[in-house]
């Protein structure tokens, strides 16, 4: 089932597995092929999938903030 909160945000639902996969939907998976490296970020009761970013960005917490959080690290 598709939601549309807003006209670029897309929101499907998903099941997972016995084995912990997900199936993330077609429509979402445009820029995703087989291989590709996710990055799974907890926090909370909040799950977030995103495409991979070079090691080198991840090294440091402020680059990390920038680029995930979008907040200032001071």
């Amino acid at each position: 089932m598709e939601i549309r909160l807003i006209s670029f945000m897309q929101i499907y639902t998903t099941k997972i597995s016995s084995r912990g996969q997900i199936i993330i939907p077609v429509e979402m998976r445009k820029d995703i092929k087989e291989g590709d490296k996710l990055i799974v970020i907890r926090k909370d009761d909040n799950i977030i999938i995103k495409k991979s970013i070079p090691e080198s960005a991840l090294l440091s917490e402020k680059s990390f903030a920038k680029t995930w959080l979008n907040k200032k690290v001071c």
